[in-house]
């Protein structure tokens, strides 16, 4: 892996239109928008951008755009959310060109569980036949791994380099941090980035860096500089956003939010609903207390 990612990385939203299709040249202003409010690099085509939703040709044109916009500048990470070893090896193929720094790979999202050495298999033969940098994305509930089966499939497929851990439990990322120290360690436990951080997360993947990327910046850096009472009164500023957002519908709120700070109105695909009224009222109050309506960054004081 010649790019190790860390820090703030958002998964962007996917520009869809009113009529569901992408509108790829709205992928550029969204990766400018985020550069400007610091962040460390992105993710496309993962669940805040509605990745489940894209067939094959839309996937590897999103990702051209994305990796085009970025230019460089910081790495991208591209996301795969599909049902079966066979589409997941495939995607993965379709992006081995462009200048990804890796792909984030869920386990198969649909009611069925592969058993723990079925689902070591499927990360070894996307590893096997990708060739490519692999992070976990650990947030299937009837597929979700453990701390302990994280580790082995890092330990037995070494281009598994890390794991975005989701779903909400801190014991569990704790458990993965003290398992897996010399890995890359990501949290998308969106409503604890403060003590995430503490823990020693080598960054973050989650919805509420797409909602928020200035002030979430923000508070990695008060982190990083120990300013702690900072970072507490971000951290509960950014919980409030959470707590607007956090829905069944959570990419189209987490749109919305880029909307209010001067993203191009871009819509889910159906059947997600946009934001509901109450939720566009809860949404543009936090980021009011957060001052992100001016677009303004929010900076980390030393």
């Amino acid at each position: 892996m010649t790019v190790r990612p860390t820090g703030v990385i958002p998964p962007m939203t996917t520009p869809f239109g009113k009529d569901g299709e992408i509108d790829v040249n709205l992928v550029a202003p969204q990766m400018e928008w985020l550069i400007g409010a610091g962040v460390h690099g992105v993710a496309a085509g993962g669940s805040t951008g509605e990745g489940h939703t894209l067939d094959h040709e839309e996937y590897r044109d999103l990702m051209a755009a994305t990796v085009e916009a970025a230019k460089e500048r910081i790495p991208v990470i591209a996301g795969i959310i599909v049902d079966s070893t066979r589409d997941a090896i495939k995607r993965g193929k379709l992006v081995s060109d462009m200048k990804v720094a890796a792909l984030q790979v869920t386990p198969v999202h649909y009611l069925f569980k592969p058993d723990d050495e079925a689902m070591v298999d499927h990360f070894r033969r996307m590893a096997d036949e990708t060739g490519m940098p692999i992070i976990i994305y650990n947030v299937v509930p009837w597929s979700y791994l453990s701390p302990a089966l994280l580790t082995r499939i890092m330990t037995e497929v070494p281009l598994v380099v890390g794991v975005k851990q989701s779903a909400g439990d801190l014991k569990l990322f704790a458990d993965l941090m003290m398992m897996a120290p010399d890995k890359l360690i990501y949290s998308a436990v969106d409503a604890l980035m403060y003590p995430s951080y503490t823990l020693g997360a080598h960054g973050s993947i989650a919805a509420i860096l797409t909602a928020a990327p200035h002030a979430s910046v923000a508070l990695w850096d008060a982190v990083k500089v120990g300013n702690h009472p900072r970072a507490l009164d971000l951290h509960q500023k950014l919980l409030t956003l959470w707590n607007a957002i956090v829905a069944d519908n959570l990419p189209a709120c987490a749109r919305h939010a880029q909307t209010l700070q001067g993203l191009p109105k871009t819509w889910s695909r159906a059947p997600m609903p946009e934001a509901s009224s109450a939720q566009q009222a809860a949404i543009a109050q936090a980021l009011a207390a957060l001052g992100a309506l001016g677009t303004k960054r929010v900076e980390a004081a030393e």
